[in-house]
């Protein structure tokens, strides 16, 4: 589990990819502090398994379903990743619950300078517009940010100079993909209103739009 608080940002050495998958190299410093083999690491917003930790960099895998869903398909030597290490039973969660599963990549539309910081676009795939919601969380790239517009296939969010400084959203061109991870909470509800709430597995006991209105929703 992450947070969205990005640690650093680290440059990708080497990316090969094997079996419809990869291995990447990434160089860092702040988080190899304590960082095994076999601890966390969202790269991106993905979350990654360290499989080997060195002097000024670590390795990870890639499975062929991470490849495929998230931006990691386009990574290239010297592409510079946002870092955050799992968070630790008793830390701070400064952002919002971030697990690192990727649920759709979307692309950079627009970056417009706004006080200090950027008002930055983006675009969504559509399966994702469910779940988004004004004023609500979303991590992109592994960045906890809030939702400060949404339209059709395309929200904003309000980018404040440090947010700029330590993380990768600055650096990215019109067009670039982004990993887009929504809030859980969302989807955890979804499926609890699919499901209904009763015990009672009969049909007529799941919610419905009816039910809902008759309780006064």
């Amino acid at each position: 589990m992450f947070t969205g608080i990005i640690e650093e940002i680290g440059t990708i050495q080497g990316i090969r990819f094997v079996h419809e998958g990869a291995a990447i190299t990434i160089s860092a410093g702040k988080i190899l502090r304590g960082l095994k083999i076999g601890d966390s690491v969202a790269v991106n917003g993905v979350c990654l398994t360290a499989t080997s930790v060195e002097a000024g960099a670590f390795a990870c895998d890639i499975s062929a379903e991470t490849l495929r869903l998230s931006s990691f398909k386009q990574a290239k030597q010297g592409y510079r990743v946002n870092l955050e290490r799992s968070l630790q039973l008793g830390g701070r969660l400064g952002g919002h619950i971030v697990l690192g599963h990727v649920d759709g990549v979307g692309s950079l539309l627009a970056k417009i300078p706004s006080g200090e910081g950027f008002e930055i676009s983006f675009s969504f795939p559509k399966e994702l517009e469910r779940y988004l919601v004004y004023k609500g969380s979303i991590a992109v790239n592994g960045v906890s940010l809030t939702i400060a517009s949404l339209e059709k296939g395309s929200f904003s969010v309000a980018a404040i100079p440090l947010t700029l400084e330590e993380t990768n959203l600055v650096q990215l061109n019109i067009g670039d993909p982004v990993n887009l991870e929504v809030d859980i909470l969302g989807k955890y509800f979804e499926r609890f209103f699919q499901l209904g709430i009763s015990k009672n597995e009969k049909a007529d006991s799941r919610i419905s739009a009816e039910y809902l209105q008759s309780q006064g929703f």
